[in-house]
């Protein structure tokens, strides 16, 4: 109850939005509303909506604005993977040349998306940054601010390993799964990781990128079981990965003997934790967090003189105890 009161307060404390009357809904980028261009027409372009956590994000954007359909139109994009960032960069340039007067995007990579977002804000597209931070060098170099909405994914990973640490004794070896290391979030969520089990008194035997995919994780943490049949845990930085973790120890006949914990709070690990397959996780509100970027967009959108500030949103430790 308390997480949701926080989220709550946290959506009235972004924005209240005003907007034109109008009732149509825009998910395509080529339909346009009955009363023309009276509504801002946002753009949600994430990472692959394979992957659970951006498939709940989409939906959840969807429904807030079927709940505020007075308010804006939305156009909902995704790449196929994860690394396909030229298709990434594409959708930028299609959204500005549509005309859309925001961009909330969730970007593949911290670096390589800044220089088209630098000429989408250019162009006078308010461009807003969710879930994984652009580079703050690069933006620096790119002479360009971009307020980012999302978790201290650092923060997140510490307390799922302090949990996790609670559950090993000192001394016990772990391995990491690392997300795609030129992403911001793959980066804070590996200090985080690795914090609390230095922290601890652990010993990190292995730690390699499994660039968030299943299989590549499940490849991946099959060797790390191999190469050290010593391993007491493996600290996975997304859930697609702690998937795959669970697959290799599962055929390394290590159930129950190696903890596995993630991070995204997706369907398939809440079962895992039920299970006792996952010890824990951690939610960062994937239905909320389009959601905050939106209403951001939407206050810039109404008001170009209003702050553009970074905000913090909820992250959240997940265990069987408070599912």
């Amino acid at each position: 109850m308390m997480k949701k009161q926080r989220i709550v307060a946290l959506l009235l404390s972004l924005v209240a939005i005003t907007g034109c009357s109008s009732s149509s809904t825009t998910t395509d980028p080529h339909r346009t509303s009955d009363t023309g261009a009276d509504k801002p027409r946002v753009a949600l372009i994430m990472k692959s909506l394979a992957n659970e956590f951006f498939s709940t994000m989409a939906t959840g954007a969807q429904e807030h604005q079927a709940a505020h359909a007075d308010d804006y139109d939305l156009i909902v994009n995704g790449i196929k993977d994860e690394r396909d960032l030229s298709r990434q960069v594409s959708l930028v340039d299609e959204m500005v040349a549509n005309g859309v007067d925001a961009i909330v995007i969730a970007p593949a990579d911290s670096k390589a998306l800044v220089p088209v977002l630098r000429r989408a804000k250019q162009s006078g597209v308010v461009v807003i940054n969710i879930d994984n931070r652009l580079d703050a060098d690069v933006l620096t170099q790119e002479q360009v601010s971009i307020a980012f909405v999302g978790p201290d994914n650092q923060a997140g990973a510490k307390k799922v390993g302090d949990f996790l640490s609670a559950k090993l004794q000192k001394g016990d070896k772990v391995a990491i799964l690392e997300g795609i290391r030129t992403s911001f979030n793959a980066q804070q969520r590996l200090k985080g990781f690795t914090a609390a089990m230095q922290e601890a008194g652990m010993e990190i035997v292995a730690s390699q990128s499994a660039e968030w995919e299943l299989s590549k994780a499940n490849t991946i943490a099959s060797s790390m079981l191999s190469e050290h049949p010593e391993i007491k845990a493996i600290l996975a930085a997304n859930d697609s990965m702690a998937l795959g973790a669970i697959a290799a120890v599962k055929s390394a006949g290590r159930e129950g003997e190696v903890q596995i914990v993630g991070f995204d709070n997706i369907t398939a690990i809440q079962e895992a934790i039920q299970q006792g397959k996952v010890l824990a996780t951690a939610d960062q509100h994937g239905a909320d967090l389009a959601v905050f970027g939106i209403e951001a967009a939407l206050r810039l959108i109404n008001d170009a003189s209003a702050a553009s500030d970074d905000i913090e949103t909820p992250v959240d430790l997940i265990t069987k105890e408070n599912l």
